[in-house]
């Protein structure tokens, strides 16, 4: 069952994402063809006409906007072709709780959800909730955590600029660290075979932080390179997993990095997959805080074709305990999303890094070296040294991708005929005489760096 049903359907154990049941659904025929006239305005979503789509419903509706079925089918189909907001406007004016029942509602409870309506959606709620259904009070329990969220976020956006700005998103379909050697070491990419799904990581979101547009104009803090670094560390992840084709998507306005001060709303999802070339199958969207060293970071798997929310997952930690937290917050999703190691001899084989929260922030500043020298980003917006990428790598000693970043940005400044950092160069060459490296099959590139 989806987040957008067309009939409901018994359910013992309900749980937030799939709609509730109603006893005694209608069986009725429909008269004067109005089954026909749903699936040709279906017909009209899938080729990309919504006007057209919208016109069929509002002429059903005309005459059959009382049956709790006609509405269940628009939603269902206006949901799973991710047009969220038309099912607000279709059902909102329309629906009444006691005439339409619980499901019906439920869709548009979670179309409100999706919006991230917190207001809409706790007065539908409480109306949910006064049909007194046993069998979906722990389900509206369930909702009812998630408005209560929704409201913290809007009482830490506040003081947040709403103004729209254009935001473009770089995705990356490899590992950043890969950049730099596409020629040298092709190797290291692993090889898939199969049918397989499609993952984006998206950068984190800083709620409730204020003046973003002037935060993001200054070169990156630790902070802000995290948005970027986790997102990266996961897709680095999972593109060493079988079943997956993993990409990290990262926003930036003009010559330097977007900040993003709201969690991502299900019309950010749409626009990543629209601008997807093959389009999404799950996109993992986070929004990180920190309040005096006491960093909450939140992760939501999104189900692309029906727009819905999978599963949450929460991470707390100071800067004690970074790294087993952030580790226990892997295993969780990589046990949710069936992460499984490839076939050795498939690429390079995948280690997970010892220190998750050094490798993201490497990550990061490996993403903005690489696209200082793509000239999306103005000179004065990447670092002057090497000093995260170095951290990273010697945080990870026995991580080769760790070390392969750190070749690969010296390698990006000798080919613009700068001078190679002592400390990172030698870190880099000595990796590169090591048994670690020959597993890799990687010593060589110490020839290029010579």
């Amino acid at each position: 069952m989806g987040l957008f049903d067309r009939f409901a359907a018994k359910n013992t154990n309900p749980e937030p994402g799939t709609p509730a049941s109603e006893p005694n659904p209608e069986k009725k025929p429909a008269p004067g063809g109005v089954l026909p006239q749903l699936a040709a305005a279906r017909e009209k979503l899938k080729g990309g006409d919504l006007p057209a789509a919208m016109a069929i419903y509002e002429s059903v509706l005309a005459t059959a906007s009382e049956r709790s079925d006609i509405l269940m089918t628009i939603s269902a189909d206006l949901g799973t072709t991710g047009h969220v907001r038309e099912i607000i406007e279709v059902l909102a004016p329309r629906y009444d709780v006691e005439k339409h029942g619980a499901a019906a509602g439920i869709n548009l409870l979670q179309a409100y959800l999706a919006t991230r309506d917190a207001e809409a959606a706790q007065h539908l709620l409480d109306l949910l909730f006064s049909l007194q259904r046993p069998d979906l009070e722990a389900r509206l329990v369930g909702f009812s955590n998630v408005i209560a969220e929704l409201f913290i976020s809007e009482g830490e956006s506040e003081h947040v600029d709403h103004a729209e700005k254009k935001i473009s998103l770089a995705s990356l379909s490899k590992p950043v660290w890969f950049y730099g050697l596409e020629s040298l070491a092709p190797h290291l990419l692993p090889a898939k075979e199969g049918k397989l799904r499609r993952l984006a990581f998206a950068q984190c979101a800083l709620p409730g932080m204020e003046n973003t547009d002037a935060q993001a104009a200054k070169p990156e803090n630790e902070l802000g390179r995290l948005t970027r670094g986790i997102p990266l560390w996961l897709a680095d992840a999972f593109s060493f997993s079988a079943g997956y084709n993993a990409v990290a998507a990262v926003g930036t306005i003009g010559h330097h990095y977007a900040l993003f001060p709201l969690e991502w709303v299900s019309e950010n999802i749409r626009q990543l997959n629209d601008s997807s070339d093959n389009g999404l199958d799950y996109v993992v969207t986070g929004a990180l805080r920190n309040r005096n060293d006491d960093y909450e970071l939140v992760l939501r798997i999104w189900e692309v074709k029906k727009f819905r929310e999978l599963k949450v997952f929460n991470a707390r930690w100071t800067p004690s305990t970074a790294d087993a937290d952030l580790k226990k917050l892997f295993d969780q999703l990589s046990a949710y999303m069936e992460w499984k190691a490839l076939p050795a001899g498939r690429g390079l084989a995948y280690s997970a890094p010892a220190a998750p929260h050094a490798y993201a922030l490497g990550l990061g500043a490996s993403l903005t070296h690489f696209l200082g020298e793509k000239d999306v980003l103005s000179p004065d917006q990447v670092p002057a040294d090497l000093s995260a990428v170095l951290a990273a790598a010697r945080a990870n000693p026995d991580l080769p991708a760790a070390q392969l970043g750190l070749v690969a940005a010296l390698l990006r400044l000798k080919a613009k005929g700068a001078p190679l950092e002592p400390e990172a160069f030698k870190h880099a060459c000595d990796w590169l005489a090591s048994p670690g490296a020959q597993g890799a099959d990687v010593s060589a590139l110490a020839v290029k760096l010579a």
